[in-house]
């Protein structure tokens, strides 16, 4: 995998320091100052350790056997194997080599081998977590982490969705492609539910920055302006999304998180506002068929990519929407080239997406204090920059 770039204190920046995350970055930095998604909860069971890598850096993550979620280094510190391929033993976890034992602190607990008073000079990195919305969140920055965000308006009664993939491009792309709604008339003119979208014609975007983050307006002559919002730094939110939804209301939210500079995850919660039999039926309609994986969908875009298949031959794919989005995020190049772009007024929402985030890395660069970034004004916003 690539490593990712050194860029630290740059005296001018560009939009290339928003793709590079490793922990020497200015985005790496100032994305480790926010909770992060690191797992979809359901598939991390109790006793179970598996590999991780966020931004450059590699991490064990296991849940013990009472079901709490730990983070802790990828290594162990006595010979440097990795440490999921080991044991879960109650709470902490034994590594496979040597079998040394860490607690959820990164504290080792006990070595088979060695004397007694060994252990406790023995200490490996461990990072908070936190499990919410089907969701694993780890705190990968420095000192005490700010309160994980709460969103209760996905905490409502309904049939709640999560969900994740892994895309071969930089996570930049995507975060900029969920504020560019007239992209979804074009890349998304095929998928299901789009004919009345594309009835409504283009739209006029505008964009204001908000106390979260960013509003984007979708403004249409006739038609009720729509909004989606931009919570800095990564995540998105989409309410009342009708899309490939048979007109059943499906609120969306979503992480951008890299993996490294070249490759990202996308952690999705969405929350349908349906109960009873209602709610029966789009679980049975939701069902994932046998093939409906982000490799899948992976393949097929870069197959479109290669010239040896059509978007537009796809139309039943029951990956369409993913794939259409693949083609047009890996279409502009692993780490997109935005030095020859020609932005116009439609991108109003990508503009004022980078501006905020100069903006942020310049005054972490200077040492100058950063927004505090709060999706509800009225309360007390958290340290830390948390969203």
């Amino acid at each position: 995998m690539a490593q990712s770039a050194t860029r630290v204190r740059p005296s001018v920046l560009t939009d290339d320091d928003l793709a590079y995350t490793g922990p020497d970055t200015l985005a790496g930095r100032y994305l480790r100052r926010f909770w992060q998604p690191v797992c979809v909860a359901a598939e991390l069971a109790p006793g179970q350790a598996k590999p991780v890598r966020i931004m450059s850096e590699d991490f064990t993550l296991y849940r013990g056997e009472g079901g709490a979620p730990h983070l802790v280094a990828f290594r162990c510190a006595h010979r440097g194997t990795q440490l999921s391929t080991g044991w879960v033993e109650g709470d902490c976890v034994r590594c496979f080599y040597h079998g040394w034992k860490y607690d959820h602190t990164g504290q080792c607990v006990e070595m088979p081998a060695e004397d007694p008073s060994f252990p406790p000079k023995v200490k490996i990195a461990s990072y908070p977590t936190e499990e919410y919305l089907g969701l694993v969140f780890a705190y990968l920055g420095d000192g005490e982490p700010p309160a994980l965000p709460r969103y209760p308006d996905f905490e409502d009664d309904g049939v709640l969705g999560t969900s994740s993939y892994v895309r071969p491009c930089n996570y930049f792309q995507n975060l900029e492609n969920g504020l560019d709604n007239v992209h979804v008339l074009f890349v998304h003119r095929d998928a299901p539910g789009a004919e009345s979208y594309l009835e409504q014609g283009v739209p006029r975007i505008l964009a204001e920055e908000t106390a979260w983050g960013l509003t984007e307006r979708i403004v249409r002559p006739h038609h009720p302006e729509q909004r989606i919002e931009g919570g800095m730094p990564n995540v998105l939110l989409i309410p009342a999304q009708a899309l490939g939804n048979r007109g059943v209301r499906v609120d969306f939210l979503a992480w951008r998180v890299p993996v490294d500079d070249e490759q990202h995850l996308t952690f999705n919660v969405t929350l349908a506002r349906v109960t009873g039999d209602a709610a029966d039926a789009y679980r049975a309609r939701r069902r994932a068929p046998a093939d409906n994986t982000a490799a899948t969908a992976v393949e097929v875009g870069q197959a479109v990519l290669r010239g040896e298949q059509r978007v537009h031959d796809l139309r039943d794919h029951p990956l369409l929407i993913n794939i259409q989005d693949t083609v047009a995020q890996l279409g502009q190049g692993t780490i997109a080239d935005r030095a020859h772009e020609r932005l116009g007024r439609s991108d109003a929402a990508v503009i004022l997406l980078r501006k905020l985030w100069h903006r942020e890395l310049r005054a972490l660069a200077d040492g100058r204090p950063l927004k505090q970034w709060t999706r509800f004004p009225s309360r007390e916003p958290g340290p830390g920059g948390a969203s």
